[in-house]
């Protein structure tokens, strides 16, 4: 048996279908350079505040589920309207519906670290934030690179 393609648009069909099936949306921290005030990365540090360490006394504080949790009616949206794109057979619509949902992701979850219910800090951290001249008691923002580094990115399935 032999299938044939043909009919115009059929081609725009296929790659805007292809252009979603094989990308995914990631949002979270990429493993990057060690911080220059620390001895970790920003994807290491993220980990533990998400996670928390009884080794170093720290509660977990988990932001990244709950800020995309909140985002999720949106981040529906804009996935719901790429695959209409793919069904139009429009690709270049497809990938900005995918970016879309990625930016309302990652702003949610940046959103997070000021608005989210969190363990306070310690008693011992806020001593050393205000030798430091730090007068925030937010538990995950002090010098705001944990919060910058948060972003998304669209990869290829298979990678």
């Amino acid at each position: 048996m032999t299938v044939t393609i043909s009919g115009k648009g059929l081609e725009d069909l296929l790659d805007a279908i292809d252009a979603l099936i094989s990308k995914e949306v990631l949002v979270g921290i990429p493993h990057g350079e060690t911080r220059p005030d620390s001895e970790m990365t920003n994807a290491q540090i993220g980990y533990i505040q998400e996670t928390g360490s009884p080794a170093m006394n720290l509660p977990p504080r988990p932001f990244l589920a709950p800020g995309v949790e909140l985002a999720q009616d949106k981040v529906a949206l804009h996935l719901t309207k790429a695959v209409d794109a793919a069904l139009a057979g429009k690709p270049t619509m497809v990938l900005t519906n995918l970016n879309r949902a990625g930016m309302v992701a990652q702003n949610s979850v940046r959103l997070y670290f000021v608005g989210g219910n969190f363990a306070p800090l310690s008693e011992a951290t806020i001593r050393q934030r205000l030798a430091k001249g730090r007068t925030g008691t937010n538990p995950l923002i002090d010098t705001q690179q944990l919060r910058r580094s948060v972003t998304y990115v669209i990869k290829k399935v298979d990678e």
